[in-house]
């Protein structure tokens, strides 16, 4: 083989080379693979706590909470609203009475109605019927205006014994309910009072 060619082999394969790298970096660059064991990752999101319901208070212990009983510190019954089942009948109110003429509660009466305002108490939001009464002396408009005046003062130590106002209604009945004979002093003191019962 003589020097020429030598050359002309070298030069193509020189150009078969050169062709060859041009061809592999004009490869397209095959994507990395992801691994296929792999999880995806979820994004972890905190759920708010959910909030541990309120206990409800229940004072005297009888099954209905205090914000919905009419009487939170005496036990009574789901049915009347909390309280205990009312009894239909007068209070003991005898010792409720007044002097001749007069409107002012004797001192005798204090502790009558101290113990009536501790019973009213028990009945939660229940009215009471305050009926002032009189003896048959003197006119009857001022008998009429005196009943209702004892009434009103009994309303008014019961009130300041605790007792709501909007729970005593008072009225006047005059000398028109004797429970004595006003024939005798002695009848006429018991006509002068006020007795007191629960509104029906």
């Amino acid at each position: 083989m003589n020097y020429k060619q030598n050359l002309n082999t070298f030069i193509i394969l020189c150009a078969l080379c050169t062709l060859g790298i041009f061809y592999t970096s004009c490869k397209a660059k095959k994507p990395v693979a992801q691994p296929t064991n792999q999880v995806p990752v979820k994004e972890v999101v905190d759920e708010p706590k959910k909030a541990e319901p309120v206990k409800s208070v229940d004072t005297d212990n009888d099954g209905v909470p205090d914000d919905i009983d009419d009487c939170p510190e005496v036990k009574g019954t789901s049915d009347n609203g909390g309280c205990p089942k009312v009894m239909d009948k007068s209070f003991d109110s005898k010792n409720i009475q007044f002097e001749f003429n007069s409107s002012v509660l004797k001192t005798s009466s204090y502790a009558t109605l101290e113990k009536i305002a501790s019973q009213i108490k028990k009945y939660g939001s229940t009215k009471f019927l305050l009926s002032g009464n009189s003896s048959a002396e003197g006119t009857e408009n001022r008998n009429m205006m005196l009943s209702v005046d004892r009434a009103n003062a009994v309303k008014t130590y019961l009130v300041n014994n605790g007792i709501s106002s909007n729970r005593l209604i008072t009225e006047g009945f005059g000398e028109s309910k004797p429970i004595a004979n006003n024939s005798t002093e002695e009848g006429r003191v018991l006509n002068r009072r006020v007795e007191i019962a629960i509104q029906k």
